[in-house]
C-alpha cells in the first residue's frame, strides 16, 4: 500500500468512525485510535467457551458487553494466580494485603475508612485485612486527633521493608499479566481500562446507593453529553 492509498483509507476511517458515533459525543483522537485497533486486529479470537451443551439457549443472548465482564473477572483471577507466586516465601498471605500496603507507602497515614475505599473493597473485608496486617507488625494503628470516631494507620519500619523486597517480584507479575501483547496493544488497552476505572470509580464512590438501571441512565446521559 502506497502513502497515497494509506491516507486516502485513513481517512476513509476516520468518516466511518464519525458516523458511528451517534450518541454526538465529542470526537476523541484516542478513541478514534481504539476505532482502528479493533477494526484492523487480525489476530481475532472467539471468547475461551467453558460452557456445556446443556441449556444452549442461556448463551443466545450473550452480548460482545457480557463476554468483556466475563474476561475481566478472568483476568482478575489470573492476576491472582500470578500474584500468589510473586507472594511465595513472603509474609503476605493475599494480593489484598499487599495493594493495601503498597498505597500506604505513598502517604504517612490514612484512615482506615480512607484506605479502604481507595481499594474499592468492601468495608468488612478490608477492616479484615487492615486487622491481620497489625497482628503482623506490616502496620500500626493511631489515634487520629481531629476525629475521635476513626483511627489512623501507617506502614511500620518492617511493613516498608516488606514492599521494598516484594517490589521486583510484583513488577514480574506486571509483565506475566500483560503476556503476550504488543507495546501498542499495552498502550491502547492501558488508555480503556483508564477510561473505565474513572468512571465507574465515580459511580463507586458516588452512587453507591443507587441502583443498576439508575446508574446505567447516568451513563447515557455522559455519553450524549
Amino acid at each position: 500500500m502506497d502513502r497515497k492509498e494509506m491516507l486516502l483509507r485513513l481517512v476513509s476511517n476516520f468518516c466511518d468512525y464519525e458516523e458511528q458515533n451517534t450518541s454526538g459525543a465529542e470526537l476523541s483522537f484516542s478513541d478514534f485510535i481504539g476505532y482502528l485497533n479493533a477494526q484492523y486486529n487480525a489476530d481475532t479470537r472467539p471468547l475461551r467457551d467453558v460452557a456445556g451443551p446443556e441449556e444452549a439457549w442461556l448463551q443466545e443472548d450473550r452480548t460482545t458487553n457480557i463476554e468483556i465482564s466475563v474476561l475481566f473477572i478472568f483476568l482478575y483471577r489470573y492476576a491472582v494466580f500470578y500474584g500468589k507466586k510473586a507472594l511465595d516465601d513472603s509474609p503476605l498471605a493475599t494480593l489484598d494485603e499487599f495493594s493495601f500496603m503498597i498505597v500506604l507507602m505513598t502517604y504517612k497515614q490514612l484512615s482506615k475508612t480512607e484506605l479502604i475505599n481507595k481499594l474499592i473493597i468492601e468495608k468488612t473485608s478490608g477492616i479484615e485485612v487492615i486487622k491481620r496486617l497489625v497482628k503482623s507488625g506490616m502496620l500500626e494503628e493511631q489515634k487520629n486527633p481531629h476525629d475521635k470516631r476513626s483511627i489512623l494507620v501507617a506502614l511500620t519500619p518492617k511493613g516498608k521493608r516488606t514492599v521494598t523486597d516484594l517490589l521486583p517480584k510484583m513488577k514480574l507479575v506486571g509483565e506475566a499479566v500483560i503476556g503476550n501483547l504488543s507495546e501498542l496493544e499495552v498502550a491502547s488497552l492501558s488508555y480503556l481500562l483508564r477510561k473505565l476505572d474513572h468512571f465507574h470509580n465515580e459511580n463507586y464512590t458516588q452512587h453507591r446507593e443507587t441502583g443498576l438501571e439508575e446508574i446505567l441512565e447516568v451513563r447515557s446521559k455522559k455519553i450524549k453529553d
